[in-house]
């Protein structure tokens, strides 16, 4: 009998915990898999943002700058791991490594979802808050989550509505590489804002949430 190959060994512990699945939403969001089966990267010209995914993971690696698609300034931190058991793992919760405009639904324990949520907002998710001039005294403020799969939008969508009963507005065609945008207004925005930061010690990207918090006392409410 011939010798076993050496069993791979993991990098990222794979346990579903909040911190877990919201990186998880990072990666669907600003993550990219190889074609190699093994390597998955991050990118961002967030820092904060890198640092929270390793934190999050509970992992340390080099963290490298790379240059745009039209530039040739590495202004974009690039953080990779080579992990196959981790990268079979999110190929078998919904991730691809042609993500962009086919990616679905994502394999989420409903209790973490909106962990994952608020990952998926970091990475490719607005906020956004204005004085309508149309009304007096009328102070308008949307959350938006964006992506250019109408498969993905179309799930957020619904997993959404299923827990919270609202339905947002869901903007953008995705023919002339226009992204769909999926948006919240006040009311509605309230209610996913606060189960997004259901505690004040969640990760998360800080000036996100201090522009929010910002906004938000504006009329007298809190996170």
């Amino acid at each position: 009998m011939g010798k076993r190959g050496t069993k791979p060994k993991g990098k990222v512990k794979i346990k579903w915990s909040a911190n877990f699945a919201y990186a998880i939403g990072l990666l669907v969001s600003d993550g990219c898999l190889y074609n190699d089966s093994r390597h998955i990267s991050l990118v961002s010209k967030d820092k904060e943002m890198i640092d929270n995914f390793q934190k999050a993971l509970s992992i340390n690696c080099n963290v490298g700058k790379k240059a745009g698609s039209a530039s040739t300034d590495k202004k974009y931190f690039n953080l990779q791991i080579g992990d196959v058991l981790f990268y079979k793992f999110l190929v078998e919760i919904g991730l691809t490594s042609a993500k962009s405009k086919n990616i679905g639904g994502i394999d989420i324990p409903p209790k973490y979802f909106f962990s994952f949520l608020r990952g998926s907002f970091d990475g490719d998710g607005t906020f956004y808050s204005y004085f309508d001039s149309r009304w007096k005294s009328s102070f308008m403020f949307y959350t938006v989550f964006i992506s250019a799969s109408k498969k993905h939008i179309d799930w957020l969508r619904e997993e959404i509505k299923k827990r919270l009963k609202i339905k947002g507005h869901l903007t953008g065609s995705g023919k002339t590489g226009t992204a769909y945008q999926l948006k919240y207004a006040k009311k509605e925005s309230l209610k996913i804002l606060k189960n997004l930061y259901y505690s004040r010690s969640v990760i998360c990207l800080s000036r996100k949430r201090l522009k929010i918090e910002k906004a938000l006392s504006i009329v007298g409410e809190r996170l």
